[in-house]
């Protein structure tokens, strides 16, 4: 029975496997990839316009939409134009408080909302420009 450790016993396997380049065939004449990363001297024939970073920062405004509780409170903000108290808005859901704040929370990060505080309480407000762009994203996308 052999082990792992012991290694393989059949002399022809081992020598392929101590060369210098673990590439053979048409192109074991290349050199080693270097960090573990393969390149290849063709350019890509097709190229996404969108950078990473912006596809990162679209991927957190879509994934934000893309929940029915903060679609709601989207919806109960855009209704009313001023700013809606955060116990307003729990009040409006059968969901706890803590969750609801959750919700906020992501689409604030997300850009879609913004508050102001006065005293205790959290006043939410749609940013328009944010959903704009939002807009701008999906009609880019078609």
């Amino acid at each position: 029975m052999t082990t792992m450790n012991q290694g393989n016993s059949n002399p022809a396997v081992s020598a392929t496997t101590s060369s210098t380049n673990p590439i053979s065939g048409p192109l074991s004449n290349r050199p080693a990839p270097v960090g573990g990363t393969t390149v290849v001297g063709i350019s890509p024939k097709f190229v996404p316009t969108l950078s990473e970073d912006d596809a990162v920062v679209q991927a957190r405004l879509l994934k934000a939409l893309a929940d029915p509780t903060r679609l709601r409170i989207l919806s109960l903000l855009s209704r009313h134009e001023g700013e809606v108290c955060v116990f307003e808005i729990v009040e409006s859901f059968t969901l706890e408080q803590p969750t609801i704040s959750h919700h906020l929370r992501i689409l604030r990060d997300a850009g879609l909302v913004d508050c102001r505080k006065k005293g205790l309480w959290a006043y939410y407000y749609v940013r328009r420009e944010a959903l704009g762009r939002a807009r701008e994203v999906i009609e880019n996308l078609a």
